[in-house]
């Protein structure tokens, strides 16, 4: 029980405790985050119709060091940006930009991540980034449901079949691997930090 009233996310240690000096901080983290997302998505690994990158990393760190409401709102800062046609996402602007980007093959990847977002910034925010095994765990669920989105969606474009052959079977292992080290990598950081009363 103490662990959920205490407990706060990576960030918030470095954040101003209120007012405008702590908005501007937010915004300025937000930005951030949407910056990384984009690098991130550009760096990708062609699988089909689908490119493999290492956004997925990016967003459980995110995620897990911004907890859930600073998490979801770069999420949806991202998704605000792609969606007014800057060439953030993979592919763009060769595959197209803007919400027609977002209704192709991807679309279902992306509102995924948004969902993966929240659910590891939830458990962040009640101390599961603290422990590997903990974080381990939430970060496979919210995982497994983002790779269950994009499958969905990329079943109606193409099929099931396809979807399953191109859309989840090439993320499985990449994925637990960056599950993994994300995992591992902000308990680390909460490690290293000197003990707070």
């Amino acid at each position: 029980m103490a662990i959920a009233v205490t407990a706060r996310p990576l960030v918030d240690l470095a954040l101003p405790e209120k007012g405008a000096a702590r908005l501007g901080a937010q915004i300025f983290l937000a930005v951030l985050g949407t910056l990384l997302l984009t690098l991130s998505a550009k760096t990708k690994v062609v699988f089909g119709p689908v490119d493999m990158s290492l956004q997925t990393l990016v967003v459980l760190l995110i995620a897990a060091g911004f907890g859930f409401r600073l998490g979801v709102a770069t999420l949806l800062l991202y998704l605000a940006e792609g969606a007014m046609g800057f060439p953030v996402f993979q592919s763009t602007p060769e595959k197209g930009i803007g919400i027609a980007y977002m209704l192709g093959a991807t679309g279902g990847y992306l509102a995924g991540f948004v969902v993966m977002a929240a659910i590891v910034g939830w458990a962040a925010d009640r101390g599961f980034d603290r422990n590997p095994i903990k974080l381990f765990g939430v970060m496979l669920a919210a995982d497994a449901i983002m790779l269950a989105m994009g499958f969905a969606w990329l079943a109606t474009l193409i099929g099931a079949d396809k979807a399953w052959t191109f859309g989840v079977v090439p993320f499985v292992v990449p994925d637990l691997i960056k599950v993994a080290l994300a995992a591992a990598l902000v308990p680390a950081v909460w490690s290293l930090l000197p003990k707070r009363g």
